[in-house]
């Protein structure tokens, strides 16, 4: 799900896909036959209607969710039972989303204190992409079209444990009402023109850190992957020189933040990977150079990571992380030979002693 957006009113929703939405109004659909017109529930009613169902749960009240994660007449998504779900109303009997496909869902979701959070009467989606929070990614594949269902998110499921400003506190469980409206194939890609792919990839790459953040390693993989392929994918004609520009640096962001996330989940050679296709697109990409040199260092390679690390400080001299770097490497490299005589190739960078402060480097999401 879309992180927040700075600088919302009081007076603006924030819906689950993370799109404004403003106050409630009334629908009406309007034929052009005399005296004809069908009135459509309004927000308002669609809210009340959430509320009752919501009291038939007996939230909420003093003791918000808790009780709910351990009731009966739920069932368990996640073996950590942290995600449940609940069928208010069943389904027309269709299929399941498959993976791939996209799918169109009403979306309303709600405190321990009963305030309304999310409202998107039509939040459009593929599961599997990480544009939405976890709840939803794995409860919507569970349903039916038509189906109305309930589904209970601990906050590693929701907005994590930061929450999301201003309206979502930290470690925050939420109570989501799920319709889905409908289910189709997944649209092909379409050639977009360079602005539409920027914009595209900026946004996949935003949801990238907001996984990132909430330490969700994997799902930030995905969604920096996906950045990429946008802005890799098909376009209506050429870029400019100054998009083509920003196409790259964009590339070399991904990468980057692809590179943290291999880490991250401790896969050194995805990691080196990743930063060698940054430094293909961008040669003195300074963060690219850093952690480039801390994966040669952590692999023994100490020639090829000296030589690195000094273009990197060539670039920014005044860098205190790679200064410490090369201390580093300088002082591996005058141990006493008993010790490098071990294996001088595959000799570890010597870890922090106990107390110590942990040594610096080039992680994080851009």
């Amino acid at each position: 799900m879309p992180g927040p957006s700075p600088g919302g009113s009081p007076e603006r929703e924030t819906g689950a896909g993370g799109r404004p939405r403003g106050p409630g109004r009334d629908r009406r659909v309007r034929f052009r036959l005399p005296h004809t017109a069908i009135a459509l529930p309004t927000v308002r009613e669609e809210e009340r209607l959430f509320y009752r169902r919501l009291e038939a749960l007996a939230v909420p009240g003093p003791g918000g969710f808790g009780p709910l994660f351990a009731a009966d007449g739920w069932s368990d998504l996640t073996d950590d039972r942290l995600l449940r779900k609940r069928v208010v109303r069943a389904g027309l009997g269709g299929p399941q989303p498959r993976p791939g496909q996209e799918v169109s869902v009403k979306v309303l979701g709600a405190l321990e204190d009963g305030g309304l959070v999310e409202r998107d009467p039509r939040l459009t989606f593929v599961p599997g992409h990480g544009d939405v929070v976890q709840a939803l990614e794995l409860g919507v594949p569970t349903m039916q079209p038509g189906e109305i269902s309930f589904f209970l998110a601990a906050c590693p499921y929701a907005y994590g444990r930061p929450g999301r400003e201003p309206d979502v506190p930290p470690e925050a469980p939420l109570l989501f009402e799920v319709t889905l409206l409908e289910v189709r194939d997944g649209p092909d890609p379409q050639p977009l023109p360079p602005a539409a792919r920027l914009r595209l990839g900026s946004q996949r790459r935003e949801r990238g850190n907001f996984h990132f953040a909430r330490a969700d390693f994997a799902a930030a993989l995905r969604s920096y992957r996906l950045a990429l392929h946008a802005l890799d994918g098909p376009a209506t004609a050429p870029p400019g020189p100054e998009e083509e520009e920003e196409l790259q640096e964009q590339r070399v962001k991904c990468l980057n933040n692809c590179a943290a996330a291999e880490l991250k989940l401790g896969r050194v050679e995805e990691a080196l990977a990743a930063c060698e296709a940054a430094l293909r697109i961008s040669p003195d990409n300074g963060r690219a150079l850093l952690r480039r040199g801390q994966l040669l260092a952590e692999q023994g390679r100490d020639a090829e990571a000296a030589l690195v690390l000094r273009r990197a400080l060539e670039l920014d001299p005044a860098s205190k992380v790679i200064h410490a770097e090369l201390s580093r490497l300088a002082k591996r490299q005058s141990a006493p030979s008993s010790t490098a005589s071990q294996d001088p190739r595959h000799d570890p960078m010597p870890p922090p002693s106990p107390g110590s402060p942990a040594p610096p480097t080039a992680e994080g999401a851009v």
